[in-house]
């Protein structure tokens, strides 16, 4: 399959060609943070406070912050997460340079890939026809693609190795595809990273919600196409390590 890909056409060309030049820049300052999180609320993504980013340091009180401006504010972040219109409305207005995390596993999971092979994959998955719910790129060098959640089956024995899941501090053993469902957050655009770095739609949350299923082959080979790259391996820390 993926040598099939690997001759390009027109239409694979052009696709390659928009998804490295569209690069939406959402930030705060444009006047469009709370709008851009009430969309993504309306589709059912539950948000909660993040910290932000306070120079190159995080604005939380911890002494050497490991992820800063990319952690919930409060430990309930859990419970916290809602999709309720009012709330967001009053936590934005607030706490006006708050980041916010998505919390999945509820309604969403997310399949967490290095940067390239995020766009290598989505080019494939857009060119084959395949439907690709929101997609997001973080200037760190990730791409997140929102998918429904895999939820929690009786029998877990029937799915995939839970070594596929992840916590977003504890990411180390699994550089490629991480897999963000129950227990776990991903930061939800836009966002800003400490250095001038954000996280940013690439496909915005009106898309439609996935299977996980759907994208999980494309997204894998790309990963292991790009497993033996020195710059995913440096830029492939979610979140940085300081």
């Amino acid at each position: 399959m993926s040598a099939e890909f690997g001759g390009r056409s027109g239409l694979q060309g052009r696709l390659s060609q928009w998804l490295r030049g569209r690069r939406p820049k959402q930030t705060a300052d444009e006047g469009g943070r709370e709008a851009l999180l009430l969309a993504a609320a309306g589709a059912g993504l539950p948000l909660a406070p993040a910290a932000h980013p306070a120079g190159y340091r995080c604005s939380c009180d911890r002494v050497g912050c490991p992820t800063p401006a990319r952690h919930p504010v409060s430990f309930a972040w859990q419970t916290q997460s809602t999709t309720d219109r009012a709330q967001i409305e009053r936590w934005a207005r607030h706490q006006p340079q708050a980041n916010f995390i998505t919390a999945t596993g509820m309604v969403h999971d997310v399949l967490d890939v290095p940067l390239q092979a995020g766009r290598e994959a989505l080019e494939r998955l857009l060119a084959t026809g395949v439907e690709v719910g929101p997609v997001a790129e973080s200037d760190d060098g990730r791409m997140l693609f929102f998918t429904l959640t895999r939820g929690t089956p009786e029998d877990e024995d029937e799915w995939w190795p839970c070594e596929l899941d992840c916590h977003p501090d504890t990411t180390d053993e699994h550089p490629g595809l991480r897999w963000h469902c129950r227990g776990s957050y991903v930061l939800v655009p836009p966002a800003r990273l400490p250095g001038d770095h954000g996280v940013h739609w690439v496909r915005g949350p009106e898309h439609p919600l996935p299977e996980p299923l759907t994208l999980l082959e494309a997204l894998t080979d790309a990963c292991a196409r790009h497993a033996g790259s020195d710059t995913d391996q440096a830029d492939g820390a979610w979140p940085l390590r300081h």
